[in-house]
């Protein structure tokens, strides 16, 4: 077994998306390579309903799936489609744009006010990107936990883990999405497919991220691997890419630690990406938009 080195290690940054929602984006906009098949990672937890209930109102996408995580308040979903519904803390959304969608996402918060939660855009692949646009809405009691004897517990967003396996399904990327959180002072090893790309983001508590290539024991003395320079200390809103290897290790701090650990097999592909629509190409893009300006964006139907 090989560990995952730590490849790079960054705070979240401010930005403003939608209608003025203020947000920390983990990731996107940049060089998508090291995250392939995954493109953005928005941070939406916000205790200031002024900061985000201007929300996302009717906007494209094409080429993508989105997926929303919620740990507080609601989010109001519509599309063109004509699916609606709302997700609330432990909730997920997963939609994929496909050939095309128009929707909408309005935050509320819960009764103090906060509203917490996570957007992941995943690429779909060349032979995808004009599919049947898609909703899934998955309950937080239907989303499986996998509680460990060191106290570890896991969600099971999508993929598998343990031998459990997530709800969310026939997604083109098959990733592997999950909620981890590891007491104070536990080590946990976490395996993950060599083939993949793979990140973690820190939400809660803090901790270090291994930093070897090597395989690891367990340190007999205060010169073991949680010592060493250099080590990652991951806290709140950290996002820790992992470079090759088939597990990563953490070692929770004394708060302990909660991060979302998130894995793909790269498309290897050409990204040609404006705004909510990516594509393969310059003129795919060009087509696009041109569509969406002249009123031939939309493929698929409402059904509802």
């Amino acid at each position: 077994m090989s560990v995952r080195p730590v490849k790079r290690l960054v705070k979240a940054k401010p930005t403003v998306e939608g209608a003025g929602v203020h947000l920390r984006r983990a990731f996107g906009f940049g060089n998508t390579s090291d995250f392939d098949p995954f493109l953005l990672l928005d941070d939406f937890r916000n205790d200031r309903p002024e900061d985000y209930l201007a929300g996302f109102p009717w906007h494209p996408h094409r080429g993508i799936e989105t997926i929303t995580y919620v740990l507080a308040g609601t989010v109001e979903h519509g599309d063109s489609l004509g699916n609606k519904g709302v997700i609330a803390a432990g909730d997920v959304q997963w939609m994929t744009a496909g050939s095309g969608i128009i929707h909408q996402e309005m935050p509320k918060g819960d009764h103090d006010g906060r509203m917490h939660g996570f957007q992941l855009w995943a690429n779909l692949p060349a032979a995808l990107k004009m599919t049947e646009p898609r909703y899934q809405e998955v309950k937080a009691p239907d989303i499986p936990v996998v509680r460990e004897d060191d106290g570890t517990r896991v969600r099971v967003v999508c993929g598998s883990f343990g031998g459990t396996r997530g709800p969310v399904d026939e997604v083109a990327i098959n990733p592997v999405y999950l909620d981890v959180e590891v007491p104070s002072g536990k080590r946990k090893v976490l395996p993950v497919e060599t083939t993949r790309n793979a990140f973690a983001y820190v939400f809660a508590g803090g901790g270090k991220f291994c930093n070897a290539s090597g395989p690891l024991t367990v340190p007999t003395e205060a010169a073991g691997w949680a010592d060493t320079k250099p080590p990652a200390q991951a806290d709140n809103r950290s996002l820790v890419l992992f470079d090759r290897g088939d597990e990563v290790t953490v070692q929770a701090g004394p708060e302990g630690i909660r991060f979302l650990l998130v894995s793909g097999r790269p498309l290897a592909e050409p990204v040609a990406w404006y705004g909510p629509i990516v594509m393969n190409t310059q003129e795919q893009l060009r087509q696009a938009f041109e569509e969406l300006e002249g009123g031939a964006f939309l493929k698929a139907k409402a059904t509802r």
